[in-house]
């Protein structure tokens, strides 16, 4: 939030001032945690920054937080090398890549249990936010866990909470993509007090319990009729969601997951079989993962905003689920994006990004 314009002594001044100190205590703290990694040689010298960006004092005299703290930027799915790691509670590597400038936003990738760097710099969210983006175990540059166990959905919220205390920050935005939606949900389920903003990205609704019928799927799969793919593949989609669906017919619907079904759109999902960890996958939504009325309870409670953000034809996650999905908080928006499927980054990227900026940058969460 910005003070310039703003009359020392009003209550907007007095407001926008909380907020702009809340802010420069988050980034400090994450940017002292990013300088002590740096300075022991554990990831690139450029993210060390100059002493004066942890005087919190100085941001109360400047006209906006990014006025100070901007990180250099880095292009789409770049590694720093060597990549920064910490250690999980059961004594798992894991791995994170640091990209961009501007607040730290922590992004959890789907799948489930795939590799972060198919999210890049979510369609150029990079230029307004740090994007950290974390390996899931077993996935991308983290180990692999001595118990598979531990792939287990909620057991892996104790892997996210671990990456907050590596980072030195109280709270975090966290934005969580499909399958990571569900981690996202009980991360804020366990740890209300922990999470500042929440943004859930064409989110996975398992860990909420919530029924989409086959017909909500068929409806909006029939949105692209006019595509022409569309009768082939629109055939496999009802195989599959009336359970008759092959090993072939889940491969065939991919041209549902994207808005443009180009060479682009296909390498994207040619690279997933061999970006998701398959017996991670297998694990990760097991007896035991979920206990819906229990997370749903916790989130009609939790503080924060929260960003539903649906793809308007996207039918792994049709608008009466994202319409239910955003009624269990209490302080929550929906955005539909024209046009998008699953992948609404990739699909209109310029809308993406204002619609995810504009929430993280609404006001105060608290």
């Amino acid at each position: 939030m910005h003070l310039k314009g703003l009359t020392e002594g009003t209550p907007e001044y007095a407001k926008a001032l909380k907020q702009t100190e809340m802010e420069a205590g988050a980034v400090t703290g994450f940017t002292a945690a990013i300088a002590a990694k740096a300075r022991a040689g554990l990831i690139a010298r450029p993210f060390l920054f100059r002493p004066f960006l942890f005087r919190p004092l100085l941001f109360r005299r400047c006209l906006s937080l990014h006025c100070l703290f901007r990180l250099p930027h880095v292009g789409p799915a770049v590694r720093l090398a060597p990549m920064p790691t910490f250690s999980a509670p059961d004594g798992t590597t894991l791995a994170y890549h640091a990209t961009g400038d501007g607040p730290p936003l922590i992004c959890l990738p789907g799948g489930p249990v795939q590799d972060s760097v198919y999210l890049g710099d979510l369609g150029g969210l990079t230029a307004h936010r740090t994007l950290i983006r974390l390996d899931l175990r077993g996935t991308g540059e983290s180990a692999t866990p001595a118990d598979p166990a531990s792939y287990r959905c909620d057991r892996l919220v104790d892997d996210v909470e671990a990456l907050r205390q590596e980072l030195a920050l109280d709270r975090v935005d966290l934005l969580a993509h499909s399958g990571g939606a569900n981690l996202a949900a009980l991360c804020t389920a366990r740890h209300p007090d922990r999470v500042a903003r929440l943004a859930l990205i064409t989110p996975s609704v398992y860990a909420v319990g919530i029924e989409i019928t086959a017909a909500d799927r068929l409806r909006t799969a029939r949105l692209r009729r006019d595509e022409e793919w569309f009768t082939p593949v629109y055939a496999a989609l009802e195989a599959v969601t009336e359970g008759r669906g092959t090993a072939d017919s889940w491969q065939a619907i991919a041209p549902f997951w994207f808005a443009r079904w180009d060479e682009e759109a296909q390498a994207v999902r040619a690279a997933e079989d061999k970006q998701r960890n398959d017996e991670a996958a297998a694990v990760y939504a097991s007896e035991g993962a979920f206990a819906p009325e229990v997370t749903r309870a916790s989130l009609a409670d939790f503080p924060g905003p929260v960003l539903v953000l649906a793809g308007e034809v996207d039918v792994a996650g049709p608008h009466p689920a994202m319409v239910e999905y955003t009624g269990l908080f209490p302080h929550a928006e929906l955005v539909v994006q024209p046009g998008a499927a699953h992948f609404p980054w990739l699909d209109d990227a310029e809308r993406f990004v204002a619609a995810v900026e504009s929430f993280l940058g609404s006001g105060d969460p608290s």
